[in-house]
């Protein structure tokens, strides 16, 4: 046997298993999402990874779905939070979600903060890591598996009825505004104490507060505690 021929041969024999062993495994295969975007009524469907990682064109494609409604500003999307949002999507077994909120710039978050209660002054959204989603189904228990992930920071609004997922650091928060209106009727003695004006919680039980007023108690309730552990 010519020699050049022999060592080809053994050459590609030997090759053989190591092509196996590169295959790549089930988690890395093409993965998809369906989303809905109600404020531009987009849509956007498809594959956004395959096995050789994120796909450039569809995570362009993504950026720009995901971006700022209010400016139309664009920001390349943080591909974890994307994972993420595909992860806790498959595992309620969940098709199609709406994007409620994506990318804000500073000035659009600063606008939401005056007149959305909870918004964060340095909110994830404003790096492209943050998704707030809508399901048609299973929400809370799309809330709990992605508490169980530990990927990244889970907020869950029930009376809103989203959840909130980022790639930030692992933590997780529940704001509903229940609590408020039953707060409310106890505050007086506690703000009268610690020298909180009262006028910002004026007893309305058929008027729900503003969100300007709840922020104001939110701002008040942190003064009031950081002044009780000074003393």
């Amino acid at each position: 046997m010519d020699r050049r021929h022999f060592l080809a041969l053994l050459g590609g024999l030997l090759a053989t298993p190591q092509t196996v062993r590169a295959a790549p495994p089930p988690a890395l295969l093409p993965r998809r999402l369906d989303l809905v975007n109600p404020h531009t009524h987009e849509h956007f469907s498809g594959p956004y990874r395959d096995a050789h990682g994120p796909i450039p064109s569809a995570m362009a494609d993504l950026s720009h779905f995901l971006r700022d409604f209010h400016s139309g500003a664009v920001i390349a999307y943080d591909v974890a939070a994307i994972d993420f949002l595909a992860a806790v999507m498959a595992a309620v077994g969940a098709g199609r979600a709406t994007v409620l909120s994506a990318y804000r710039t500073p000035a659009t978050n600063r606008m939401l903060a005056r007149t959305t209660f909870g918004v964060a002054d340095n909110s994830q959204h404003m790096y492209g890591r943050a998704i707030d989603i809508r399901l048609d189904a299973h929400l809370e228990d799309a809330m709990r598996a992605a508490r169980a992930m530990n990927r990244g920071g889970v907020g869950w609004y029930p009376r809103s009825h989203f959840i909130h997922i980022d790639s930030g650091p692992v933590r997780n928060w529940t704001l509903d505004g229940g609590g408020f209106d039953h707060l409310l009727s106890r505050l007086d003695e506690l703000l009268a104490r610690r020298g909180i004006p009262r006028h910002i919680i004026a007893r309305r039980p058929h008027h729900p507060l503003s969100v300007r007023q709840r922020l104001a108690l939110s701002r008040a309730l942190a003064r009031a505690e950081y002044i009780a552990r000074r003393h």
